[in-house]
């Protein structure tokens, strides 16, 4: 009687090992970008199949299965408030990925699993497109791809190195054809960036307001703000690098805001002063917003961009990807001259201001005193009245102006260019809060200034006669460090007195401040900068540029698609045929080295049938030639691996040479008479 096994169409073990691993590579994009609950939800089932599995749990019963279904798709909604959208999309995904894991038992559920891990990886690159981001995605596509091999290699008791360095290879084949195609295959406008969802402002905070604490917040914030580059070499030292990002001119103590729709400056009345400008190269982050940057004082706009009163730029649509723009900047500007109408507006000052603090103001302009003398008195107010410099100086309301001159004396930059606006008005002295970005952080590697959140600051603006526009910083006679270092090495000497307190604090700053620390950090600050402008922004625009660099211009769409699909056609063909060649050249090789071996042995005694596979002569030649028998198995296994084997050891093919080669070491003579002594 004829039984029949059963065949085994549970999950097997090592690939879904593989599996698992891919899966947590494709968490870290929905932490941030999806409620918590979701991830939390999808590594808690991932943890729980490990324990179901050897006790053969798993979800059965189809009632559950739609209870729990129903559960987590109210869930999404009522987080979301709508099934509509990137972040809902990506989230029902997840909890009907997290419920397949909990049902899956089959060898077909564990190819719908990889099928919808490739779909997460996608929906992680919706998210987020960050250099770290897409680099746990590619991870998680090899060991996807790394799964399927070790499933469709059968339970062979094959290393874990071997379907590893299988997927390696398939992703270098593919390599030039992946590039091929992002160089030359059409695009309309957009980059590899997109934005599906809603534009985040991370971190930013940056607005047309000012108010107390509203810069103050960005100090610990390490959002990258811009990127800038000085291609001609000419780049200003650190306390004169600012960075002009609006002007507000509506002052109300604390409280300063700017136009929500600025007027562009005509041509016409923009004039240049003589000398070189500064050229900058700025790549600026997403931020939803129209403000643009760049040293004070930049004189021409650059595409798509107006200058505002003020002389700051304004883009003509709100920054919704990272764009690159060339800014050019003076030390000074030509404005020598201020129109009436503008004069009162520069003087105008709220009514509820103190009795005190207008005769502060007045004080100074006792005798003779000019405006230049006025703006000199005040700064040696803040220089000598015990004013101190703070991240966290406590909560002020708008109308605190008192409070803050005369009794706490405690602010950020924000505190300080907004109290010296306002006094210089009541003073009789036009004046102005600009807030934009100081100084930055250079990268030796990559050549290129990074500028932060954290580096927002506020400054202050006087009209002096036969002067214009002079930019006068208070925060500098306060905290000249914070001025002429930057905020970070002004953080870092007032942490030096805490590493003396506590030398555990101590030893981590020294650590972070190690050469190899450092290399590391900026190392991986150059490569996010490279990704973020050579890949992410790799538009229309810049395609055109890169294809008129290599004289291909003036194409159409059509044309380019054909023209890559036939490259990627001919080096698909030229790579499959020289493995043909190069796989028959090894097999014609081992056939040719098998034959030497046969006639070796046939030049013994022990002649091989035409009909008689390798593993029956090698049984009968050993027998024959007891002396050689040992060699002869070795010879007829390894030649049986690499005459059927999927995939073998290139070695193993330079091993079966020398031990052909090696074969018969005996005068034939000598083993001629051993066979016919053993005959008789």
């Amino acid at each position: 009687m004829i039984t029949f096994r059963k065949r085994d169409t549970r999950i097997p073990r090592k690939p879904f090992l593989w599996l698992a691993a891919a899966l947590l590579f494709t968490v870290p994009p929905m932490f941030g970008a999806l409620a918590t609950w979701v991830p939390a939800l999808f590594l808690i089932t991932l943890v729980a199949k490990f324990w179901m599995d050897p006790k053969d749990y798993r979800l059965r019963s189809p009632i559950w299965k739609l209870v729990l279904g129903a559960v987590t798709l109210g869930a999404v909604f009522v987080t979301y408030g709508s099934i509509q959208g990137i972040e809902p999309g990506v989230s029902i995904v997840v909890v009907l990925m997290s419920l397949k894991i909990l049902e899956a038992h089959t060898a077909r559920e564990f190819q719908v699993m990889v099928a919808v891990a490739w779909i997460l990886c996608l929906c992680g690159f919706f998210l987020s497109q960050d250099l770290a981001i897409a680099l746990c995605l590619l991870i998680a596509f090899t060991l996807l791809l790394v799964a399927l091999i070790q499933f469709h290699s059968g339970s062979s008791p094959a290393p874990w190195a071997r379907p590893m360095r299988t997927a390696c290879k398939l992703l270098a084949q593919a390599t030039p054809v992946i590039l091929l195609l992002f160089l030359f295959f059409p695009r309309i406008s957009a980059g590899f960036r997109f934005q599906l969802g809603q534009t985040r402002v991370a971190g930013s905070g940056f607005s047309g307001r000012l108010s107390p604490g509203s810069v103050s917040a960005l100090a610990n914030s390490s959002q990258i703000a811009f990127r800038a580059e000085f291609p001609d070499g000419r780049i200003p030292r650190p306390g004169a690098m600012y960075w002009r990002g609006v002007v507000m001119w509506q002052g109300n103590g604390f409280e300063w805001r700017a136009s929500e729709a600025p007027a562009a400056i005509p041509r016409s009345n923009r004039k240049l002063p003589a000398g070189e400008p500064i050229r900058q190269w700025i790549t600026i982050e997403p931020q939803g917003t129209r403000w643009m940057f760049a040293l004070d004082w930049p004189a021409e706009p650059p595409s798509g961009a107006t200058i505002a009163p003020g002389n700051y730029l304004w883009s003509g649509q709100p920054i919704q990807k990272t764009t690159k723009y060339e800014a050019r900047s003076y030390s000074e500007i030509r404005q020598k001259d201020l129109h009436p109408r503008e004069r009162k507006v520069l003087l105008d000052v709220p009514v509820w201001i103190s009795p005190a603090v207008r005769d502060l103001a007045q004080s100074w302009t006792s005798g003779s005193a000019g405006p230049r003398d006025v703006v000199n008195r005040g700064l040696d107010f803040f220089r000598t009245q015990g004013f101190r410099y703070s991240l966290s100086p406590g909560e002020y309301k708008n109308a605190d102006l008192e409070e803050f001159l005369f009794r706490r004396r405690l602010g950020f930059c924000e505190h300080y260019a907004a109290s010296f606006a306002t006094l210089m008005r009541l003073a009789g002295v036009p004046a102005r809060v600009v807030v934009g970005y100081l100084g930055g952080e250079y990268n030796e590697m990559g050549r290129f200034f990074l500028v932060r959140q954290a580096d927002t600051h506020a400054w202050c603006e006087v009209w002096l006669p036969h002067s214009g526009w002079v930019r006068v910083d208070p925060t500098s006679v306060v905290a000249p460090d914070r001025v002429n270092l930057g905020l970070n090495s002004f953080l870092e000497r007032r942490a030096t007195a805490d590493e003396i307190d506590n030398p555990q604090s101590g030893l981590m700053r020294n650590l972070t401040r190690s050469q190899i620390f450092t290399k590391g950090r900026l190392l991986w600050q150059t490569l996010n900068y490279a990704w973020d402008t050579r890949v992410l922004s790799f538009d229309g625009e810049t395609q055109e540029s890169f294809l008129a660099g290599i004289g291909i211009t003036g194409r159409g769409p059509v044309l380019l698609i054909a023209v890559a699909s036939i490259v990627a056609v001919i080096l698909i063909g030229i790579y499959a045929a020289w493995m043909k060649l190069r796989t028959r050249a090894s097999i014609d090789r081992v056939k040719t080295l098998y034959e030497r071996f046969c006639l070796k042995a046939a030049r013994l005694g022990a002649s091989r049938n035409p009909a008689e596979g390798p593993f029956d002569f090698a049984k009968r030649a050993a027998r024959l030639l007891p002396n050689e028998s040992e060699r002869i198995r070795q010879i007829s296994n390894v030649y049986i691996a690499l005459r059927y084997a999927a995939d073998p050891a290139p070695s193993l093919l330079k091993s079966f040479a020398k031990q052909v080669d090696g074969f018969a070491t005996l005068k034939a003579e000598t083993l001629k008479a051993e066979v016919e002594e053993l005959r008789c």
